[in-house]
């Protein structure tokens, strides 16, 4: 199926998020683009079969006012960075736009991964952002297999 072009999608706009949030590093940039791989195919902005997810990202309304509410919200050198990188305008903080604002997506994406208590594998480590991304983004729960999508993960990381 096709998509987005990945070597385009990690250099022209995670790597650019990365930097305005201030949190970007190999390590970031190669999961937040091995995540969005996994998790929409570079293709889907509304989850495939219905279900809630949204974005590139595929997150939930949920998480995404989880982190708004339980995150964010106390940490607000940070959240004003968010809405700077999602525009300032009307709506940042919607989980609308993950949708159609791919900068507030991964901006967002980030930020479920910032709250996460461990630190980011190494860059080049493809079986560990796989297994971080299924035990911090995904969940325990969520239909992700870190053993298959390893081999996306080492696309990501080769893009």
């Amino acid at each position: 199926m096709p998509g987005l072009d990945l070597a385009q999608f990690k250099a022209l706009l995670v790597r650019p998020v990365l930097g305005q949030l201030g949190l970007g590093g190999s390590a970031a940039l190669n999961l937040l683009s091995g995540t969005a791989l996994v998790e929409s195919g570079l293709v889907w902005l509304q989850q495939n079969g219905g279900g809630p997810a949204l974005g590139l990202w595929q997150m939930e309304p949920a998480t995404h006012d989880d982190i708004w509410r339980n995150f964010l919200r106390f940490r607000p050198d940070l959240a004003s960075t968010v809405r700077q990188v999602g525009g300032a305008g009307a709506g940042v903080g919607s989980a609308a736009l993950l949708v159609s604002n791919l900068a507030y997506a991964c901006a967002m994406a980030r930020m479920a991964y910032v709250r996460a208590p461990a630190q980011l594998p190494a860059a080049t480590d493809s079986a560990g952002l796989s297994a971080y991304h299924k035990q911090f983004y995904n969940t325990l729960l969520g239909a992700a297999d870190a053993q298959r999508n390893m081999a996306l993960f080492a696309r990501a990381i080769a893009a």
